[in-house]
C-alpha cells in the first residue's frame, strides 16, 4: 500500500486525475462507443444495400386485380345458398342451440361477391353460442360474424339471448350480369 502511495505522490493531483481519466475511459468506450460504432456500421451496411437495389417498381395493377378475380372464383355461386343454409341449421342444431325467427337479406353489389345478410335472435347458454360461432367459423368459410349482442333477463339465469349477425359471401352465377 505504502508503494502505491508513493507512486501517487510522484504524479501529483494532475497526474492523478489523469490516471483517473484513462481509467474511466476504458468501460466507457466498451459500454458507449463500441456499440455505437457496430450500430454506424450496419447503418452503412444497410445504405450500401438500398443503393445496389435497382429504381423502385411499383405494383401492377393488373395483377391485383387478377387476385382479386381468383379470391372470388374460390367463393360458391349464389345457387348454393340453400346448402349453406342448411349447413347454418345443423351447426345449431350440433350445438344445441335454439334459433329464433331472424331476418335475411341479400345485398347485390355492382361489382364483387353477393353479401347475404343473416341476422338470427337466438337463446342458449353462453358455451352452446360460443360453439355455434366456432364452428361456423371453422366449416364455412365464406362466413363472417358482423355484430354480437348479449342479453341476460337475471344475473343467475343460465340461458342468455343473443343476436348474431352474420354475413355469407357467394360470387354471382354467370347468369346474374343478364338480371
Amino acid at each position: 500500500m505504502n508503494r502505491v502511495n508513493e507512486m501517487l505522490g510522484r504524479l501529483g493531483t494532475l497526474g492523478v486525475l489523469g490516471l483517473g481519466v484513462l481509467l474511466f475511459c476504458l468501460p466507457f468506450y466498451f459500454s458507449a462507443l463500441r456499440p455505437a460504432e457496430r450500430e454506424l456500421a450496419a447503418q452503412r451496411d444497410a445504405a450500401a444495400r438500398l443503393q445496389g437495389r435497382g429504381p423502385f417498381r411499383g405494383v401492377a395493377v393488373d395483377d391485383r386485380a387478377d387476385d382479386l378475380l381468383r379470391f372470388y372464383a374460390q367463393l360458391p355461386p349464389l345457387e348454393q345458398l340453400p346448402e349453406a343454409l342448411g349447413q347454418l341449421y345443423a351447426l345449431a342444431r350440433a350445438a344445441k342451440l335454439e334459433l329464433l325467427q331472424g331476418e335475411y337479406r341479400l345485398e347485390r353489389r355492382a361489382a364483387g361477391p353477393f353479401a347475404y345478410r343473416i341476422t338470427l335472435p337466438t337463446r342458449g347458454s353462453y358455451a352452446q353460442v360460443r360453439a355455434f360461432l366456432d364452428a361456423v367459423l371453422r366449416e364455412m368459410p365464406i362466413a363472417s360474424v358482423d355484430s354480437l349482442r348479449f342479453e341476460r333477463k337475471k344475473a343467475a339465469d343460465a340461458q342468455l339471448d343473443a343476436q348474431i349477425r352474420l354475413t355469407l359471401h357467394f360470387r354471382p352465377s354467370a347468369d346474374a350480369g343478364q338480371r
